[in-house]
């Protein structure tokens, strides 16, 4: 009886995990030794399916206690499925006030933060979407900075 229970448990959890479409990607990019070069320009990709949903969309970043700023400028530049024009914003990401501190979470000196640069965004067409990433300050390389990525998720109605 247990090994029945244990088996329809696992093929329950199987079955929920694939969930076909995506209401949640998340994909992070490390930087060589926890600096932000400004050559170096992470490339994200993930596809949609759902082209009738929301999306907000965060950039997301991860520092050490030892970053000198409060914010940082990024650049996000993104390709649509066969669409040949780019399409780029400039950001500027606040981390932290003077009164306050860090904002995000944290672990021991490590920051994370999630911050939202595009909320409820429809996708106009399927397939696969490509994020490029590049930070703009005027530090080069910039320090402390441990990855860099994009956070898609479909907003709950």
């Amino acid at each position: 009886m247990k090994k029945i229970s244990l088996f329809l448990l696992t093929g329950w959890v199987v079955l929920a995990a694939c969930n076909p479409s995506m209401d949640v990607f998340e994909k992070n990019v490390s930087l060589p030794l926890q600096q932000w070069q400004a050559e170096f320009k992470p490339q994200l990709s993930f596809s949609i399916t759902d082209t009738v949903a929301l999306y907000n969309i965060f950039v997301v970043i991860r520092h050490t206690d030892a970053y000198r700023y409060n914010n940082m400028w990024i650049r996000a530049t993104v390709e649509q499925p066969g669409d040949s024009a780019l399409r780029t914003q400039q950001y500027d990401i606040t981390l932290a006030s003077n009164d306050k501190g860090w904002f995000g979470s944290a672990m021991d000196d490590i920051y994370e933060h999630r911050a939202l640069i595009q909320p409820q965004t429809k996708f106009k067409r399927q397939g696969e979407y490509h994020f490029t990433l590049e930070q703009t300050m005027r530090e080069d390389p910039l320090q402390h900075v441990l990855n860099v990525g994009i956070r898609v998720e479909k907003v709950k109605s």
